[in-house]
């Protein structure tokens, strides 16, 4: 009897501002280690999220976030967090990769056939240079393809509410078309899910999902813009190994 093929499953989690031990006003689920939270809190909340997700701690891999174009192939656990880049595409199974926002889009991209995962920190700056283009074309060196990858865009500051000066928002939407809007209040303002769900699609990606929830009208997440200094929210992808069992569901917890 031949042993049941193993096929991968991309697994994404997005975290909320409940659940940890951080004091105001990082309480109390910051994961992120560079906001000035006591180290103490942000060490033991990373522990609860790796419980949590059934996951070794050494299994996550963070990122020092620049707000840059850099794409950084990872092969394996990495000690600390990895320098000066703004996404992380790896090919191993069992390898969480972490973007932490408080208003920036966080994509995370998957193709399961091939293997290839990808998350990527996109805030204004980033998705203006074409951090997202650049990561597919990682992946796609990986051996993804973009007609089997799909993206899921986490929770960010929304059109509605993002208002920036008329000249940024022009500027960006040069560089990311569908990206300008109006708020709720009739000013200039950035709608970066639409901008990059448009320039993911122009990339040919096969389908594109959101979390509609705004970040700064969701006060179960954190938000830069709705009161700073603030923790960070994650948003995390891995792959795991199924049993193809040849038609026969398979129960998962």
């Amino acid at each position: 009897m031949t042993s049941p093929r193993k096929r991968l499953r991309a697994r994404r989690v997005v975290t909320t501002r409940a659940g940890g031990v951080s004091p105001p006003p990082y309480d109390t689920f910051n994961l992120a280690d560079h906001v000035g939270d006591d180290p103490a809190a942000v060490a033991a909340n990373r522990r609860r999220l790796a419980a949590v997700l059934g996951l070794p701690p050494e299994r996550f891999v963070w990122m020092e976030q620049i707000h840059g174009r850099n794409v950084t192939v990872v092969e394996g656990p990495v000690s600390g967090p990895v320098p000066a880049t703004d996404a992380l595409v790896t090919r191993e199974v069992g390898l969480a990769l972490v973007t932490a926002s408080a208003d920036c889009v966080s994509v995370l991209l998957s193709d399961e056939e091939a293997g290839v995962i990808a998350a990527v920190h996109a805030g204004r700056i980033g998705a203006r240079i074409g951090i997202v283009p650049r990561v597919l074309e990682v992946m796609i060196e990986q051996g993804a393809r973009p007609e089997r990858i799909g993206a899921f865009l986490g929770p960010a500051a929304s059109g509605r509410r993002y208002e920036v000066p008329a000249a940024m928002r022009d500027d960006v939407e040069a560089h990311l078309p569908g990206s300008a809007t109006h708020t709720a209040q009739g000013t200039p303002g950035l709608d970066l899910h639409a901008g990059l769900r448009r320039q993911l699609l122009e990339h040919g990606v096969a389908a594109v999902a959101e979390d509609p929830r705004c970040t700064i009208d969701d006060a179960t997440l954190f938000s830069h813009r709705r009161g700073a200094p603030t923790g960070r929210f994650a948003s995390i992808i891995w792959l795991e190994e199924q049993s193809d069992t040849g038609g026969v569901a398979e129960a998962t917890a």
